[in-house]
C-alpha cells in the first residue's frame, strides 16, 4: 500500500476574487494538479501513459465546500482512489488548510486512447497502481 498522497501548495494572489476568497474555478485546477501528482506517486507518469497511447479524460466532478481558501493560505489536497470500473477511475479529494476542512471532491475519469478512439479498458498496470492508492 502506498503512503497517502498529499499535494501541497500556496494560494496565489490572482486566484482570489473581490470577496477575498479563492474563485471556485481554481479548485478544479488544484484537483488536476493533485491528480497528476497522485498518478506519479503510484507509478503512472503521464509520459508513460502517453507512450502507451492512453490518457485520462475527466467526465464528472462534484465539489462540496465547507470553508474558503484565501490568498496566502498553504493548502493540502489529499487524494485516494475511491473506485475502479471497467474504463473509469473515481478519485476522492480532501482539501484542507491550517487543519480546517475546506472542500471535498469526487472526480470520475475515463481512460481514453490518445488516437481519438474513445474509452479504453483499464490496463492491468493502471488497475494495480490505482488499487494500491
Amino acid at each position: 500500500m502506498h503512503e497517502p498522497y498529499r499535494y501541497v501548495a500556496d494560494v496565489r494572489y490572482f486566484e482570489s476574487d473581490a470577496q477575498g476568497v479563492v474563485f471556485n474555478m481554481w479548485y478544479l485546477g488544484y484537483l488536476d494538479e493533485a491528480m497528476t501528482g497522485y498518478l506519479e506517486h503510484v507509478g503512472l507518469s503521464y509520459g508513460e501513459l502517453s507512450d502507451d497511447g492512453l490518457d485520462f479524460q475527466l467526465v464528472r466532478t462534484e465539489v462540496d465546500w465547507a470553508d474558503s481558501l484565501r490568498f496566502g493560505d498553504r493548502y493540502e489536497v489529499a487524494v485516494r482512489t475511491e473506485a475502479l470500473g471497467r474504463t473509469s477511475v473515481t478519485l476522492s479529494f480532501d482539501v484542507s488548510a491550517d487543519g480546517r476542512a475546506v472542500a471535498k471532491a469526487r472526480t470520475v475519469y475515463v481512460v481514453v486512447g490518445t488516437d481519438g478512439s474513445g474509452a479504453r479498458e483499464l490496463t492491468d498496470r493502471i488497475r494495480l497502481a490505482l488499487s494500491l492508492g
